[in-house]
């Protein structure tokens, strides 16, 4: 690619919408195998908890301090969720919707920066194409990823992918977790439709059933929601729609773009979500510093303002960043 212009400066308005839109996933219980489902339901329950949490050490290092603190009941009003003890097996449905146009942001404010940033975007597709993303969602769609906590343990996990036109199914213990080097055939097709809707050729929406075997009555894991009020009586409220337990959408979403394997500390953590420095909430860490020159911001200014192309890893990190969506503009100091 020549030399972008010196005069072209990243935009201060600029926003992408994502490309994977994701449903909210509902929860239905039921037998290995079967045909009948019914709705998972949240449980209040009313538990008499020990304290256990780490104490200050003039409690901790004192006996009696320590008695009398141990001897208060930790009262909790939790949400639970569980399999009925007729059913073995948690169905998961979701529907994922893969939208093309990559190269036209939501919203730009400067003509001469969204000219050469499509001109990226289009230098891309036609050099090199979705193939490789398109592959790596598939496989966290096959693999399961999704069912978070759900997939742990499991006895068995089964994933079917179906369009209007055709369907696969996956044995979700067949692929890793860590890398994305099965490429097998039912795999690959389910790609070729996620890059036939990234590169705006079709219009795809599939719809994603996933059984997993846990047992009777075992507990399952919808999302959790983020308690704001601080007078709630419950110390735990798990989401539901209409009665249903349920995943939330960016949740499902972020299971599917954990594909970034081409960040530095690969090894250590294998592959993680696409987020602009690499963030590992649970982990506290963030994988792309940008005095590494490996964040979004860096690779992509670098990219369009000064025609520095990144090798072909961080490329595919660049334009997953897009697909993720965003606002992305330049901040003033």
């Amino acid at each position: 690619m020549a030399k972008a212009p010196t005069s072209i400066k990243t935009a201060s308005v600029l926003a992408f919408e994502r490309k994977l839109a994701t449903s909210d996933a509902m929860l239905y219980a039921g037998r290995w195998q079967g045909d009948t489902w019914q709705p998972v339901t949240l449980q209040e329950k009313a538990v008499r908890g020990t304290i256990s949490n780490r104490l200050k050490n003039t409690i901790g290092n004192d006996p009696a301090k320590l008695d009398a603190e141990i001897q208060k009941a930790n009262l909790q009003l939790v949400d639970t969720a569980a399999l009925p003890a007729d059913a073995d097996t948690l169905k998961v449905v979701f529907t994922l919707r893969v939208l093309g146009d990559l190269a036209t942001p939501s919203v730009c404010n400067d003509v001469a920066y969204q000219d050469a940033l499509q001109a990226v975007i289009g230098e891309y597709v036609s050099e090199t194409g979705f193939h490789e993303l398109a592959s790596r969602y598939a496989a966290n769609l096959a693999n399961g990823r999704f069912l978070w906590r759900n997939r742990i343990g499991a006895e068995a996990v089964q994933v079917k992918v179906s369009t209007q036109d055709a369907s696969w199914q996956f044995d979700g213990h067949a692929y890793s977790l860590r890398n994305f080097e099965q490429r097998d055939e039912s795999l690959q097709a389910l790609a070729k439709v996620i890059e036939s809707g990234l590169s705006g050729e079709s219009w795809v929406m599939l719809t994603v059933e996933a059984q997993v075997k846990l047992g009777a009555g075992q507990e399952v894991f919808p999302s959790q929601e983020l308690v704001l009020d601080s007078n709630s009586k419950k110390s735990r409220v798990l989401y539901q729609v209409s009665g249903i337990a349920g995943i939330h959408s960016q949740k499902i979403g972020n299971a599917i773009r954990t594909i970034d394997t081409w960040h530095p500390r690969a090894d250590e953590l294998g592959a993680i979500a696409v987020e602009p420095y690499g963030s590992v909430t649970s982990r506290g860490v963030a994988c792309r510093q940008p005095k590494e020159k490996l964040d979004f911001y860096t690779l992509l200014d670098n990219w369009v303002t000064k025609g520095v192309k990144p090798d072909l890893d961080q490329q595919h990190f660049v334009m997953a960043v897009l697909i993720r969506g965003g606002v992305f503009g330049e901040k003033g100091e």
